[in-house]
């Protein structure tokens, strides 16, 4: 549950539009904080058993963990992006795209281990009781301590974070691709069409396009199916998810705007055909 917590704000935090480092440092900040909420806990009441253990450190810690790894490679990332000379911005990105290759190259067997929904190693890789036999082999410390890790969750972390990694220098060299002596090139937006309703109404129109498979097209979240909406209407969500807990609670009608909406239609239908 914190770790669905954790998601959905750094979400809202998405929402904003930040400067990336801004964005980073609030997200490293809040996952760091959960891990130490996760630590405290686990330091006073430890596993009621080996299944739980391994549960926890291959899926439970995994969520604040891997995005600690993501937002703090991009905070370094970013800092240390060059400011000027196209030429030179796009070799620091390849060279970070080839580390990260080297990593998943170097990891190979981990990998598949991972991609496959194997479980025969967990009780070695994911338990604390076999530090001493399988040695960390991460070279980066993001969180560590002997009694908060195991041999290979830090590694699961990396894998997953990197992952994501990955996608996000391919997004930085299209964007510094698309610019021309250094500048971005300028095209005329399409107008917006202004959002005459509510935020809930919003949300209603979000999670019914979702239901109906549009995020499943491509693999879309939530925010960023909402993030390309806001590409053509000129409007600003608050507290997605929150909004849609409210919608769910509501005692009448759950689905208010859709219900205008199809009123609105079947009263045109109507009128067109007398």
């Amino acid at each position: 549950m914190l770790g669905k917590n954790l998601l959905v704000t750094l979400d809202e935090i998405s929402l904003e539009n930040l400067p990336i480092l801004e964005q980073s440092y609030r997200s490293i900040q809040l996952s760091r904080n959960l891990l130490t909420v996760f630590k405290r806990n686990i330091l006073t009441n430890d596993f009621e058993s080996v299944e739980n253990e391994i549960i926890f450190f291959k899926k439970i810690k995994q969520v604040p963990l891997v995005k600690l790894i993501y937002f703090s490679e991009i905070h370094s990332f970013e800092i240390q992006f060059p400011k000027a000379d196209r030429a030179a911005q796009l070799k620091f990105v390849k060279k970070k795209i080839s580390k990260l290759n080297r990593f998943f190259l170097y990891n190979l067997d981990f990998g598949q281990y991972v991609k496959s929904g194997a479980t025969h190693f967990d009780k070695a890789y994911y338990t604390r009781k076999h530090l001493d036999i399988y040695h960390i082999t991460t070279s980066k410390f993001y969180f560590q301590d002997p009694d908060f890790c195991t041999p290979r969750d830090m590694l699961l972390g990396k894998f997953k974070a990197y992952i994501s990694l990955i996608n996000y220098m391919d997004q930085k060299k299209h964007s510094i691709k698309s610019r021309v002596n250094g500048n971005s090139v300028t095209i005329k937006p399409t107008e917006k069409i202004p959002w005459p309703f509510t935020n809930t109404d919003w949300v209603e129109l979000l999670y019914s396009l979702s239901a109906a498979g549009m995020t499943k097209q491509k693999g879309l979240s939530i925010i960023k199916l909402s993030k390309i909406l806001q590409e053509v209407f000129d409007f600003t969500p608050k507290e997605i998810y929150k909004t849609f807990q409210d919608i769910k609670n509501c005692k009448n009608s759950r689905t208010l705007f859709l219900d205008q909406l199809t009123a609105s239609l079947l009263s045109e239908m109507d009128k067109s055909e007398e």
